[in-house]
């Protein structure tokens, strides 16, 4: 009977030594983890994660904004027709021109893919301007706060450097000659307000725009998701809830 009572905790004495041998490693994962969340980083190191990330996030918005129909069958990245002259659109489809509007389209889209190709190391040649309040001030802010401060940072200086790619993107897929024959048939039309957009800079806006949001994309991931994470040192810094 004294055997019998002593049974059940000779067994969980048991069967806990062998879960715990079979779950070391897990365990340890887990210890790690804890270790890293509660070990401030360095500011250097808060700054050289924040760069990594950015990085990673330029990276793959230029990959993924790249490829063909990147921008034309993404409904978050698609360019429409300018809207400030959506009204020619439709008085050449009235017109039996649809099929030229629509041409337009494509080829815009099509540039913007072209250009996307040479995004990353703009972005990333402008992230290595990184103060260390900025740093620790997106790492404490909100989902989106490093994509927020490489768009207020970079801009500027990314619609200078885009332009010229924008235009000769626009040249190679003959958006620009579409867009001479949209305007010129167009504004042929009597009593029509002219069309006079200016279609490089129109693009290259929206270009950008759509870069941000895939930035913004995997910044969420980030921050969101350990395991997209793939290196210590972002696991350290985004791991970190001081």
């Amino acid at each position: 009977m004294r055997n019998l009572l002593y049974l059940p905790a000779a067994a969980l004495a048991f069967l806990s030594f062998s879960c715990s041998a079979q779950s070391s490693k897990d365990l340890q994962k887990v210890l790690t983890q804890v270790g890293q969340q509660s070990s401030k980083p360095t500011d250097g190191e808060v700054v050289s994660g924040l760069r990594e990330a950015l990085s990673q996030g330029a990276r793959e918005a230029s990959n993924k904004a790249s490829v063909t129909d990147g921008y034309f069958k993404n409904p978050r990245l698609f360019i429409p027709f300018p809207p400030e002259a959506n009204q020619a659109a439709t008085k050449l489809r009235q017109l039996g021109a649809g099929p030229l509007v629509d041409k337009f389209v494509e080829t815009v889209n099509r540039g913007a893919e072209q250009a996307a190709k040479s995004a990353a190391p703009i972005f990333i040649n402008a992230i290595t301007s990184m103060s260390i309040s900025d740093a620790w001030g997106i790492l404490r802010g909100g989902r989106n706060s490093a994509t927020e401060y490489l768009k207020r940072s970079t801009t500027a200086q990314l619609t200078t450097a885009f332009r010229p790619t924008i235009q000769t993107s626009l040249n190679n897929t003959q958006a620009t000659k579409y867009w001479g024959d949209i305007t010129k048939q167009y504004n042929q039309i009597p009593m029509v307000k002219k069309v006079n957009t200016d279609l490089t800079g129109y693009v290259t806006q929206k270009a950008i725009d759509g870069l941000f949001l895939l930035v913004a994309d995997e910044e969420a991931r980030i921050r969101e998701n350990p395991i997209a994470r793939g290196t210590e040192l972002l696991k350290k810094v985004f791991g970190y809830k001081g």
